[in-house]
């Protein structure tokens, strides 16, 4: 059955150029089945949306304000229907001190971390050198894509990476640097079908390079490498991660869990992603595809699961 699908893209957010990417991809899938508008997240959202009529919104925004609760709250009081986590798991998972807190809560394996304010630079540096000792990274509390993220293996000026992350908000979260392989787990959880996770991704990257900005975004900078080259015990471990943080926080339709694994195979887990990235470098769609299923297929199944949901909660 063809649908009216309103794809919302962009945004004032740092990612919004990734925004727009991935929702070119969901755009042009779903036009070969339904009536699609491509809709840009500014001023004009609410007459435009009003306007297209959609039977169903698939909003393909990263990080806030598409990715924290806010676009979602105000998809829920216009009445519609929408593909994605609601506002509560949006909002948990967005906050990386937050999922955190109810991952460990949960017995999922994380690291140990530190909420410092940016606006005390000095202050929150002995902090973290009082925790942490050499050996660290920084990161924005509420913010994707590797987006103000700084690394420092071997220590360093903390007050540099503090400063920069002042764009991002008014606090960063401080981890111990730990060593290891990024790999990534992709979790689809469809209305009314069983919770399942595509088989892991093991990110290859350059020597001495992580998977920052540039690396996840930029053709040819990375390889995922699927499955991962690791045990099938640590395979599965990492799957039950995935599947157990994408329930505590409470989120549906889709997700993505990150992971470092040390040489010794030990496993921690750092974030989970509600919208992941669904352009033609990202992961996400390469897990899918790995599983069998075509983007195509994909998307489709996002939407049928949006729609599904009105009929079910009239049910009850």
């Amino acid at each position: 059955m063809s649908l009216k699908v309103a794809v919302i893209a962009g945004g004032d957010s740092a990612e919004s150029a990734i925004s727009r990417s991935s929702a070119n991809e969901v755009s042009r899938s779903l036009r070969e089945r339904n009536v699609v508008e491509l809709l840009e997240l500014d001023e004009n959202i609410t007459s435009n949306i009003t306007a297209f009529g959609p039977d169903v919104v698939f909003p393909v925004l990263h990080g806030p304000p598409g990715e924290d609760g806010t676009i979602q709250g105000y998809l829920e009081m216009l009445g519609l229907p929408y593909v994605g986590s609601d506002v509560r798991g949006s909002a948990l998972a967005m906050d990386k001190y937050v999922a955190k807190t109810l991952f460990r809560e949960a017995g999922l394996p994380v690291l140990e971390d530190l909420l410092v304010t940016v606006a005390d630079v000095e202050g929150s540096s002995r902090l973290i050198l009082g925790r942490f000792g050499q050996g660290v990274v920084i990161k924005p509390l509420r913010q994707g894509s590797a987006l103000g993220v700084t690394r420092l293996p071997k220590g360093g000026d903390l007050s540099r990476p503090i400063m920069d992350a002042r764009r991002y908000g008014d606090s960063v979260l401080v981890e111990p640097y730990f060593e290891g392989k990024e790999v990534t787990a992709a979790v689809l959880d469809l209305d009314g079908e069983e919770r399942i996770v595509f088989p892991i991704t093991e990110i290859e990257l350059p020597d001495g390079e992580w998977y920052d900005f540039r690396n996840r975004y930029e053709v040819g900078r990375s390889v995922h490498k699927i499955p991962a080259a690791l045990p099938a015990t640590v395979l599965d471990d990492i799957a039950n991660y995935a599947s157990k943080a994408h329930e505590c926080l409470g989120l549906r339709d889709l997700s993505r869990a990150d992971f470092l694994v040390s040489e010794n195979n030990e496993v921690v887990l750092l974030e989970v992603n509600t919208m992941p990235g669904m352009t033609p470098t990202s992961l996400y769609p390469d897990a899918a595809h790995a599983a069998g299923l075509s983007f195509d297929d994909l998307v489709d199944k996002l939407v049928a699961s949006a729609v599904a949901r009105v009929g079910n909660s009239l049910d009850t």
